[in-house]
């Protein structure tokens, strides 16, 4: 009950600080519009087109792959250290099955042509 009673005090002052950062820049902040400081500022030079680009969808097949190998590949790590003391033999083989299936979904991805820009 006292972790549950830390949790909440924690969560409460978590919520004060956002509504305290949240107010104070509504307080505090600048309240002068201006075109030049409304201008979109990239870099230093000039904008050049619209701010808004349609990508092409290839772009986020790519993005979306990248982050399922990534967040499988972070979820191996810890496995793979236990995996050398605790699991032994059975360890080895569901880490082998993981594998396989990590590679079977990239040899899939690429010949479905996941992996072209084309």
């Amino acid at each position: 009950m006292a972790a549950l009673i830390g949790l909440l005090v924690f969560a409460a002052v978590v919520a004060a600080n956002f509504a305290g950062m949240i107010a104070a820049t509504s307080f505090l902040g600048p309240k002068r519009p201006n075109p030049v400081k409304d201008e979109p500022f990239e870099c230093g030079s000039l904008p050049v087109g619209p701010g808004r680009v349609r990508m092409h969808i290839r772009y986020y097949l790519t993005a979306i792959l990248f982050l399922v190998f990534d967040i499988e590949i972070v979820f191996l790590y810890p496995f793979i250290v236990i995996a050398r003391r605790e699991l032994g033999a059975y360890g080895f083989g569901v880490m082998g099955i993981f594998f396989a299936l990590l590679a079977f979904g990239l040899v899939y991805e690429w010949r479905r042509g996941g992996m072209e820009w084309d």
